[in-house]
């Protein structure tokens, strides 16, 4: 099974609202998914970016392949390095 982190569409008509999630790659994209990694709301200032870090870690140490918009998120957020490797995890003090 080939597992590929992206994004879920929600919410209204003209308020999009997405769901990061792992996903198996032969299923569609608002088919089902294996686990819900977290949320990005792009309306709000600044967009909201809610992740599961330690999962989205553990997604990447497995093999999963982000898609171009995720690895992007996952830059921005300090999750991914610019090789596509997961970044090291800092220890919070």
């Amino acid at each position: 099974m080939s597992v590929r982190l992206r994004m879920v569409r929600g919410g209204r008509k003209k308020r999009p609202f997405y769901r990061l999630v792992a996903a198996d790659t032969a299923r569609t994209r608002a088919g089902s998914y294996i686990e819900r990694l977290g949320t990005f709301d792009p309306l709000v200032e600044p967009p909201a970016l809610k992740l599961e870090e330690d999962r989205i870690r553990y997604w990447l140490g497995v093999g999963a392949t982000p898609s171009e918009t995720v690895a992007s998120l996952l830059k921005k957020a300090g999750v991914m390095n610019g090789e596509g490797a997961p970044a090291e995890a800092t220890a919070e003090s």
